[in-house]
């Protein structure tokens, strides 16, 4: 009696080359991934992997709308609720990030920021989806600081749109640094400095 085939479930193969594809891209950067680096961690074969992606940079594309975009979106997800004071819930998260991927930035960077850095000069596909990204993380902290400023908790006298702009730049900046560094106190120094400014958009009591 012949031995049952054990075939791959079509969606875990394509999130298991997903999750290895993030992982390949995040350290060695787009250009420098290797397919037959995903193919040998996943065990799938290159056949495979075209059935699912026609080619490397719509594999790319999907790691960044599957994988990286989704986890900043919830990331910063506190800044939508409208029962918290919309300065606390930006400092919360920026604690957060700080506290839990100082070591990831240190070694590898913020992917977001290797691949704007890498890709958006060089591939329009990757520009367009970096720059929805960014311009959704600078809506979401515009829009709890006019909710702020609504509430009179936020300086009235602040922009909030450039103030978004500036945390978000600040932001990708302090975590390019930290890698260029490998010093995390530099990261966390850029967060406690980044902090200070948020506190200062409170409105006098």
């Amino acid at each position: 009696m012949s031995s049952p085939v054990h075939r791959r479930d079509p969606d875990q193969t394509r999130q298991d080359i997903l999750d290895a594809a993030f992982e390949e891209i995040h350290v060695k950067g787009f250009r420098s991934a290797s397919l037959d680096n995903i193919l040998k961690k996943t065990g799938v074969t290159k056949g495979a992997l075209y059935h699912h992606f026609p080619n490397k940079a719509e594999l790319g594309y999907a790691v960044l709308d599957e994988m990286i975009m989704p986890h900043y979106y919830q990331d910063w997800r506190p800044l939508l609720d409208e029962t918290r004071d919309p300065l606390d819930a930006l400092i919360g998260v920026i604690e957060h990030v700080c506290a839990e991927r100082v070591n990831e930035f240190l070694v590898m960077g913020c992917p977001v920021n290797n691949l704007v850095q890498e890709m958006s000069g060089l591939d329009e596909g990757f520009r367009k989806r970096l720059l929805i990204m960014l311009d959704a993380w600078v809506g979401a902290i515009e829009k709890a600081l006019r909710r702020g400023q609504a509430q009179g908790s936020v300086r009235s006298d602040i922009d909030p749109t450039d103030s978004a702009r500036m945390i978000v730049s600040t932001f990708q900046g302090s975590a390019g640094l930290a890698k260029c560094s490998q010093d995390g106190d530099v990261f966390r120094d850029c967060m406690r400095s980044l902090i200070r400014y948020c506190e200062g958009l409170r409105s006098a009591k």
